[in-house]
């Protein structure tokens, strides 16, 4: 009995020392801390950020996410607002590999891991703006390996889109960023056409 008793309690101890295989647990939504026992985050920068396909959101309106920089096994993913640490609108069928975490109330407000197989740049994520006025940003915990993970990677603050003022989104919004003298040609070019 005693050895049963204390097989018992190794495989407890070490079933406990390990990460979430499966996913992440419901207590990481608010600290997006994963429960690594053992295990602290890494210091250094993290080799990963966080992409949207829009510099705007629309309430309704699929906005892709994706984690840019080398495969990964973990992750757990989050919108939110500034000074909030709630979950914020709802995530779409998650990819392969990933699943919905019950977050802020929300049966769909996180995505995490749903094994440990690799995600890489090619894993995107779809989530739906709720209806908010204040900007928006993602939020991801980002784990290599059990032991090798970051916390509080962020993406750049999406803002909601005011009706009829929206001159590029998508795509476009790059090109009016990066070449903003070339969308004002155009502008120029198109009203003169127009007249």
């Amino acid at each position: 009995m005693e050895l049963l008793l204390s097989a018992f309690l190794i495989i407890q101890v070490l079933g406990s020392v390990g990460g979430y295989p499966s996913g992440a647990p419901t207590g990481a939504c608010e600290d997006m801390m994963p429960r690594h026992t053992g295990v602290v985050p890494q210091s250094s920068p993290a080799p990963y950020s966080l992409l949207t396909n829009a510099r705007t959101f629309q309430p309704g309106k699929a906005i892709t996410v994706t984690i840019s920089g080398p495969e990964y096994r973990g992750v757990l993913l989050e919108a939110r607002t500034a000074g909030s640490t709630s979950a914020l609108g709802s995530w779409r069928l998650p990819p392969p590999d990933t699943t919905f975490l019950l977050c802020s109330g929300n049966p769909h407000g996180a995505i995490t891991h749903s094994n440990t197989n690799l995600k890489g740049n090619a894993t995107m994520y779809s989530w739906i703006p709720p209806n908010s006025t204040k900007p928006i940003f993602f939020k991801a915990t980002v784990a290599q390996q059990r032991a090798v993970y970051w916390i509080n990677v962020k993406s750049d603050a999406l803002l909601r889109e005011k009706a009829g003022l929206s001159l590029a989104t998508g795509a476009s919004a790059g090109i009016a960023e990066k070449k903003p003298l070339l969308v004002l040609l155009v502008c120029f070019l198109l009203s003169n056409v127009l007249q």
